[in-house]
This record gives structure tokens, C-alpha cells and sequence, in this order.
């Protein structure tokens, strides 16, 4: 990838915003100024990184010269510094291809996370609370915050569907690219003959929709209260806490009953609400005026099958981008890293080509 041409025209973008930050007019057109100046920041600070980049390749290319000095402690002390600087040079390439990117004004928002069980029938409800837990651990350790908004509990201590929210620093960049069919094979507990049986479950990941996205209108909603079902206690169950809410136009309908409180079950409700209409719009957006975008890791669709869990073997393979890892006991403890970069790795890479392209 040739990253020098995409610097220079950078470079003379920069340029160019100096002149217009020079302009004693700029100021005239508000929101213009905070556009240049937030643009001119960003640049700047792409400038910089491409420098310490720069210093350190050079600083690498002296080391591996160094190495084979006849010198032999300092042929050691450079050969043991080569590891950082390559690892250095990587990292700071990866940022620059990033921020070369058109920004996604979705990337630093929370995010909605949907888990239901597909097919399998109470092992697939199993396999999705075992998502569930990956998802929270991963959080935790990621030190991002989760609240759970809606669950809907199975036999054998499954789940049938699980709505939660994840917040944090750039939540939806982390785990826009769990959306989609997660694929299971295993031996169930319920299995007496020893069989490895393949489940399914759908993950969903939304960006958290703020008001000014859109407008929920009183006259296109429909609220109905009742009194919550299953398990929860006597306050939940003897209290008209459960909301639904239909929206009108699409026919799109949330219920929440797993709070207490009528009015919190609402908010959530809302919530999630506006999270499926803002995707649902974007969706829309995107294929109208970009029909053929289909990256390397996928469109992120519910029915796309994307990665497989292959208990027998402690194996977890992502379809998207071929990855095979031999840790899936880690992965289902939360230890997501891995793939998540690769993932964000395909992507980037994927943008670039298609930037340069353009």
C-alpha cells in the first residue's frame, strides 16, 4: 500500500487549510471555522505520526545494519532492540491507514448488543447465554461498561434472546464486527450418545441512536403497559412494569419487562427503538447509494454466517477473513482481541483499496 502518495496529498491538503485558517474571514462562517480547524487538527496530528514513523524505520534500518557488525556486543544490544522497533513500525503504520480512513461518524458511539438463539433448540439457547457471558467478560476486561436492557431466559439455563448495552471508548469500532450468524459444534449436555451437534445464534451490534438522528414521533408510536411474566420476583410480576412499543410506520415492536420500574422499562424500550430504526436507516442509505459495497469482512448482516466454535478441537474460525485460532477456550472467556484487530485489520485494509480506488 503506498502510503507516501496518500501523505503528500495530506500534505498539501494541510497547505491549503493554512491558508483558509489565515483568512480573517473564516470566522464569518462558524460552523465552516470548526470544520476547518477540526479538519486541520486531525491532519496535523496524521503529520506527526507520520514522522515518529518515519524515525523509526530509520532508527530499524540502522539497527538491522548494526546487527552485523563485527562488534559483537554491539551486533547483540542492536539485534535485541529489532523486535520493538518492527513492532513500533507496525503499530504506527496501522494508525496512519486508519486515519487516512473517511471517519464513521457511528465508530465512537455505544453500542446495542441483540443475542437470539437460532437453530438447535435448547443447545442453540445455551450456545446464546454462553455469548452472552463471552461478550460480558470481554467488556469487563476491556473496561467497558454493560447494562442489560432485556432478556428473555430458557430451560437448562439458556437464553432465548438478550438485549444489553455496552458503553465505553469507541464501543461500536470494537464490536461492529460481531454482527451476524455465530456457528457451534459441540457435544450437548443433553447429548447421550456423545454426538457433536451444530447450533446457531444471531448477534446484532447497533449503534446507540441519539435524538437528533431521528425523530420519534408521539403519533407514530403505540405504548401498551401489562404486568411482566416469568421469572423476576413479586415486584416484577405483580406490577404493570412490562412496555411494549410499537412503531406504526415500520411495524417494528420492543418490549421490555425486566425492571421494575414502568418508566425505566420505557426508556429502554426507546432506546432500542431508535437503535433498529437508525439501523434499519443506514441499511437503506447504503444500498441505495452503494449497492455493490461489500467488503472483505461482509455486509455485517444477521443471516451472514460468520464465525464457527468448534468445541472438540478448541478451535474458533472466522469465515470473513479466513482466520483459524486455536483458542477458543480464551475466546469464550472474553479474550476477543485477536480477532477484533484482525477484523479491524481487514477492514482498514479493505477502505484503503477502495479509497484508492476512488
Amino acid at each position: 500500500m503506498d502510503l507516501d502518495s496518500l501523505i503528500e496529498r495530506k500534505r498539501e491538503r494541510f497547505e491549503q487549510l493554512d491558508r483558509e485558517i489565515a483568512d480573517p474571514r473564516l470566522f464569518d462562517n462558524r460552523k465552516r471555522a470548526g470544520e476547518i480547524m477540526r479538519e486541520h487538527a486531525s491532519i496535523k496530528e496524521l503529520l506527526a505520526r507520520w514522522n515518529q514513523l518515519e524515525t523509526a524505520r530509520r532508527q530499524l534500518d540502522d539497527n538491522r545494519e548494526l546487527a552485523t557488525s563485527r562488534d559483537v556486543e554491539i551486533a547483540a544490544m542492536a539485534d535485541d532492540e529489532i523486535p520493538d522497533l518492527e513492532k513500533r513500525v507496525r503499530d504506527l503504520e496501522r494508525e496512519i491507514q486508519i486515519s487516512l480512513l473517511p471517519p464513521d461518524e457511528n465508530e465512537d458511539r455505544d453500542a446495542i448488543v441483540e443475542i437470539r438463539a437460532g437453530t438447535g433448540g435448547s443447545e442453540a439457547a445455551i450456545f446464546a447465554a454462553d455469548l452472552y457471558r463471552m461478550y460480558h467478560r470481554h467488556a469487563e476486561t476491556a473496561g467497558l461498561k454493560t447494562e442489560d436492557l432485556e432478556s428473555s431466559p430458557s430451560e437448562l439455563g439458556g437464553l432465548k434472546e438478550a438485549i444489553f448495552r455496552v458503553s465505553g471508548e469507541s464501543v461500536f469500532r470494537k464490536l461492529r464486527y460481531e454482527s451476524g450468524v455465530h456457528r457451534v459444534q459441540r457435544v450437548p449436555a443433553t447429548e447421550a450418545q456423545g454426538r457433536i451437534h451444530t447450533s446457531t445464534a444471531t448477534v446484532a451490534v447497533l449503534p446507540e441512536a441519539q435524538d437528533v438522528d431521528l425523530e420519534l414521533k408521539p403519533d407514530d408510536l403505540r405504548i401498551e403497559v401489562s404486568r411482566a411474566g416469568g421469572p423476576g420476583g413479586q415486584g416484577v410480576n405483580t406490577t404493570d412494569s412490562a412496555v411494549q412499543v410499537l412503531h406504526i410506520p415500520t411495524g417494528t415492536i420492543v418490549r421490555c419487562q425486566d425492571g421494575r420500574s414502568q418508566i425505566k422499562n420505557k426508556e429502554r424500550a426507546l432506546s432500542i427503538l431508535r437503535a433498529r430504526l437508525l439501523e434499519r436507516k443506514q441499511r437503506e442509505e447504503a444500498e441505495k447509494y452503494s449497492a455493490q459495497r461489500r467488503g472483505q469482512i461482509g455486509t455485517g448482516g444477521r443471516e451472514e454466517k460468520i464465525r464457527t466454535y468448534n468445541f472438540p478441537q478448541n478451535r474458533v474460525t472466522d469465515h470473513r477473513i479466513g482466520l483459524t485460532l486455536y483458542n477458543l477456550d480464551r475466546v469464550m472467556e472474553g479474550d476477543l482481541g485477536e480477532l477484533i484487530q484482525s477484523l479491524q485489520a481487514a477492514d482498514v485494509a479493505e477502505r484503503l483499496k477502495e479509497s484508492a480506488v476512488v
